[in-house]
């Protein structure tokens, strides 16, 4: 495994991070709480030592289970987690005051929650689960993030940034307040590299990579017959025809790459880990299979310089978040 700066801060994490949103059960159907747990520690056997979760992942499930698994290892684990807004509103409404999301209260609130289901006294990375960069100037957040860190109860700060909008964490990161950004990036969604990435290098701030396989659009496995299970998110994410333009996209991209359709999640991973300014990426990974096949990629062996540039071709942004 190969660690990385997370900005300027002391943390050297993995390049291949975990994500755990899957393992909360809340919006991914048929997580199982034994595998989770086995698929932790065999992420952790390769190496990795960077854990994201998130206070609405399952409503705590999610870090109850980091927080034991983490327990249970002498390793140093560094574990990063977010504060839901207090409006409960993803992504985070344009035009609202910051206290209607990140009061000093509720911040400091729901981080005692945080704690208290990890087991933890610290949190390594705290971060908003939305942000909006009208908000860098208002409000107390800041007094209670710093209040946070004089008590030893995070070390670190963050935000993640809402879907799709790259830019709308240019003015934090050019306030120094922030020590991280966690931002979607992938071969689809490659706008991060034109305004935030050389802003993060010149700033010093860690980039945090999620939906690195387009929630499973970016794995190669996605045809017009897939079908996920009832209550799985990705029921609404890949409706209608986006099936079908998922497959028809990657076998584009398979075709201009030379590779096979299971080399996919390989490449996507590579593509992303293949920009400096990124310091991780956090695919989900329920499964030992796909623990052992993500952190195998952590071997130093990036895409080529043709490969990249034929990879530009095939940015395509879109938000299939949106109803």
């Amino acid at each position: 495994m190969i660690y990385r700066s997370l900005g300027r801060t002391e943390l050297k994490v993995s390049e291949i991070g975990y994500g755990a949103w899957g393992i909360g059960k809340s919006s991914w159907v048929g997580a199982k709480d034994d595998e989770s747990i086995r698929a932790l520690h065999t992420a952790i056997d390769y190496g990795l030592n960077f854990i994201d979760t998130a206070l609405v992942y399952g409503d705590g499930h999610s870090e109850a289970l980091v927080g034991q698994v983490v327990k249970e290892r002498s390793e140093t684990i560094y574990i990063a987690s977010k504060i839901p807004p207090k409006n409960m509103k993803w992504p985070a409404p344009s035009g609202i005051p910051v206290e209607e999301a990140f009061s000093a209260e509720h911040i400091i609130a729901s981080t005692e929650r945080s704690l208290k289901n990890l087991g933890l006294e610290t949190i390594d990375l705290q971060q908003f689960h939305v942000w909006s960069d009208e908000w860098v100037n208002q409000g107390d957040w800041l007094l209670a993030i710093e209040k946070l860190k004089q008590q030893g109860k995070i070390r670190y700060f963050g935000v993640s940034i809402n879907d799709h909008q790259p830019d709308n964490a240019i003015k934090l990161v050019e306030s120094g307040l922030v020590d991280s950004v966690q931002v979607i990036y992938n071969i689809f969604d490659q706008s991060p590299e034109d305004h935030l990435f050389p802003i993060c290098e010149r700033h010093n701030v860690g980039v945090i990579v999620r939906v690195p396989l387009d929630e499973g659009g970016l794995t190669g496995r996605i045809t017009v017959d897939t079908a996920f299970e009832e209550g799985d998110f990705r029921n609404r994410y890949f409706k209608g025809d986006r099936k079908q333009e998922v497959a028809d996209r990657i076998e584009k991209i398979a075709a201009d790459l030379d590779i096979s359709n299971d080399q996919m999640a390989e490449t996507s991973l590579r593509f992303i880990l293949s920009h400096p300014a990124v310091s991780t990426v956090i695919p989900g990974m329920r499964s030992l299979r796909n623990v052992e096949r993500n952190c195998q990629i952590s071997d130093g062996q990036g895409l080529s310089k043709e490969q990249l540039e034929k990879l530009k071709s095939h940015r395509w942004v879109r938000n299939y978040y949106l109803a």
